[in-house]
């Protein structure tokens, strides 16, 4: 059994999301350069590539991990919408200050709500999560390979925003990163849990 169509379907409502989306954003104050913003955008192209190609001619990395049963890849399809539900949940609750690029956006506020109160970068955690199902669900070696240059890529734009944020939030940016996990939840007692704000 292949599992080329449904997983396809998480990914297809992922896109038009972010296309509808992208119309309600709010104007631009600062951005980063050029070279920086398409050498990340470089590696994701690269890992999506990789990850949904449906023949990427890459020889051994086409090869088939291991034989998926069928339970093993309908886990792999849920596993992707997980992830892709939380991209969503994630984008809605960051509203009209998303964007492609590392930016700042007029009136910028800084997110805590949603998954922003467990989570610094809940998108990347989402995308990744999906990433991981579509590659039980796919069971490819270059899916793997693309797997690992998107956490790279995600990694990489992550500290970046940080840097950002900080210089932009300062100490309630200090104090978000003490409540909140970087791509995982932080653990915490629940009385040291913040009251979301903005």
């Amino acid at each position: 059994m292949t599992w080329k169509h449904p997983i396809e379907l998480p990914w297809v409502v992922f896109a038009l999301y972010w296309l509808i989306s992208a119309f309600k954003t709010k104007l631009t104050t600062k951005r980063e350069s050029f070279a920086a913003r398409y050498g990340i955008v470089f590696l994701e192209a690269l890992g999506f590539y990789l990850v949904l190609a449906d023949d990427a001619g890459l020889g051994v990395l086409n090869h088939k991990i291991v034989a998926v049963p069928y339970a093993v890849g309908i886990a792999g399809v849920v596993v992707a919408w997980i992830g892709i539900l939380l991209a969503i949940w994630a984008r809605w609750h960051l509203g009209q200050y998303w964007s492609g690029r590392i930016t700042l956006k007029e009136d910028h506020k800084l997110i805590r709500t949603g998954p922003y109160t467990w989570l610094r970068h809940p998108i990347y955690t989402g995308l990744e999560l999906a990433v991981i199902g579509t590659t039980i669900a796919i069971d490819r070696w270059r899916c793997v390979v693309g797997l690992c240059v998107i956490m790279v890529g995600f990694w990489i734009k992550a500290k970046r925003e940080e840097a950002l944020l900080a210089g932009q939030f300062g100490a309630d940016f200090q104090e978000h990163l003490r409540y909140t996990g970087f791509l995982l939840p932080r653990l915490r007692a629940k009385d040291q849990k913040p009251t979301s704000s903005q």
